[in-house]
């Protein structure tokens, strides 16, 4: 090998070795933007469903089931109440959009904090109001919203929201996923007059 071609193969060869070097060093972006899942409690799935798709960044809501007692329960066993679930949603997210603090807000101004066992119209254990953190993180956070309510003096009742780690989430049924798009007339009746929005506005006062 000449001496010309000697410099050029290990000018090459260094460049190989850094370009390896930085890549080696650059964050993975990655695992910063994938998309994220957030499970929350608040009565009804179907009105949650909504409240939640319309949050930027949010890329889909799925109702289902979670904490219970029972492997994949089906509505008929929740809705009579002796399997322990509650009427859940999986939020899946965008981080890099919205962060698990903006969800935990749309999630309070969409529940009654104060009722417990039952939101608006639907009584029961299965329609309480929770918030299931799945990490140490999401926990503090979900802590940390809820001792500033109960620290703003806005309400003069308890706050009775649940805390409870996440468990396995059963998605429920396919007529119930997004079924305020797909039955948007039997949807608005029922949000209507299972009182929803008045008392979200009540609680809340209007958005």
């Amino acid at each position: 090998m000449t001496r010309r071609n000697f410099g050029q193969a290990a000018l090459a060869g260094m460049v190989l070795v850094m370009g390896l070097g930085l890549s080696l060093i650059q964050p993975d972006r990655s695992a910063a933007t994938a998309p994220a899942k957030a499970y929350f409690a608040g009565g009804c799935f179907w009105c949650m469903e909504e409240a939640f798709e319309k949050v930027d960044g949010v890329l889909s809501a799925v109702s289902g089931y979670m904490d219970g007692t029972l492997a994949n329960p089906t509505y008929e066993q929740v809705s009579a109440g002796g399997t322990g679930h509650a009427e859940s949603v999986e939020v899946t997210y965008d981080p890099a959009k919205v962060s698990y603090e903006k969800l935990l807000d749309a999630f309070w101004r969409n529940v009654d904090p104060l009722t417990p066992n039952a939101q608006f119209c639907d009584h029961g254990n299965q329609y309480r109001a929770a918030i299931f953190p799945s990490t140490p993180e999401e926990q503090k956070l979900a802590e940390a919203s809820r001792k500033r309510l109960e620290e703003s003096k806005k309400f003069h009742s308890p706050i009775v929201t649940q805390i409870v780690a996440a468990t396995a989430f059963y998605p429920a049924e396919e007529y119930h996923q997004d079924f305020y798009k797909k039955n948007p007339v039997r949807y608005k009746f029922y949000k209507f007059n299972c009182g929803r929005t008045q008392r979200l506005e009540e609680v809340w006062g209007k958005p």
